[in-house]
């Protein structure tokens, strides 16, 4: 387990060092967010609510949603088709650890820099700038805190799959665009699930998106009583559990389909 702890200790100090990343960061979030906030703004007009959401709440769902992505998003599955093809996985293979726990490991790193330098920050600088409803209880915060976790670990094991899919197609920079527009649309990031017709909404109850930040979104604003705070977290963890089984028998298969290109 310590060589793990390292992992993530090394990983926060790489993105610690890249400061300019982190200052255009928050910029590019910040200006992201003012965009959603002035669209909704007009959408909303002079209704009072629209799917059971005041603009305020849906302006600090939207808030929230992108600041939490900030913790739960990482490039691995790029970092993994990168060693592939350039054969550096081999020697990743056989150092003494495990190559996609030391993934997990990496990306647990960069969230927990990215939450506390990039997220905490970005959200007070937000809540400054744009009219945010804040008034949240103890008890959803930390119902809140453990469902951000539940999505850091969904996204990574949905970009553990997609890397692990080099193995087979050898170049799926294709599949990586695609995932990351698949995951942006049907999370519920730029648009809260409830607001997508009952038949799309019946589709993604079978699938995980909705739990990387439609979930914890809901949670901290408001839209989900404590009930329903609870049973989101429940099918989080139920996915990630669900994940673990394609995951493995896919990481199986791919080290016998090892071709090193380059390298």
């Amino acid at each position: 387990m310590n060589k793990y702890m390292e992992m993530i200790r090394i990983r926060f100090l790489m993105m610690l060092a890249y400061r300019t990343n982190y200052y255009t960061g928050i910029l590019i979030y910040s200006i992201n967010i003012g965009a959603c906030y002035f669209l909704w703004n007009g959408i909303y007009g002079d209704k009072a609510e629209i799917e059971g959401l005041t603009v305020a709440q849906m302006t600090t769902y939207i808030a929230v949603a992108w600041m939490a992505r900030a913790f739960y998003f990482n490039n691995l599955d790029r970092e993994m088709a990168m060693e592939i093809m350039e054969g550096r996985v081999a020697v990743e293979l056989i150092r003494p650890y495990s190559y996609l726990g030391m993934k997990v490991m990496q990306g647990l790193g960069e969230g927990i820099f990215r939450l506390f330098f990039f997220s905490l920050p970005g959200m007070v600088i937000v809540a400054l700038v744009f009219q945010l409803n804040f008034s949240i209880t103890p008890g959803a915060l930390l119902l809140f805190f453990i469902s951000i976790l539940f999505s850091f670990f969904i996204n990574t094991q949905i970009n553990l799959l997609t890397g692990l899919a080099t193995f087979f197609l050898y170049n799926n920079s294709g599949l990586i665009r695609a995932k990351r527009v698949v995951i942006d649309l049907f999370s519920g990031l730029l648009l809260p699930i409830s607001f997508f017709p009952d038949w799309a909404q019946s589709i993604m109850n079978y699938l995980p998106f909705q739990g990387i930040s439609y979930y914890p979104s809901m949670i901290f604003t408001g839209g989900f009583s404590h009930q329903q705070a609870i049973e989101a977290i429940f099918s989080q963890a139920v996915w990630v559990g669900v994940l673990l089984i394609p995951i493995y028998f896919l990481w199986n298969l791919a080290k016998k389909q090892l071709i090193i290109q380059g390298g």
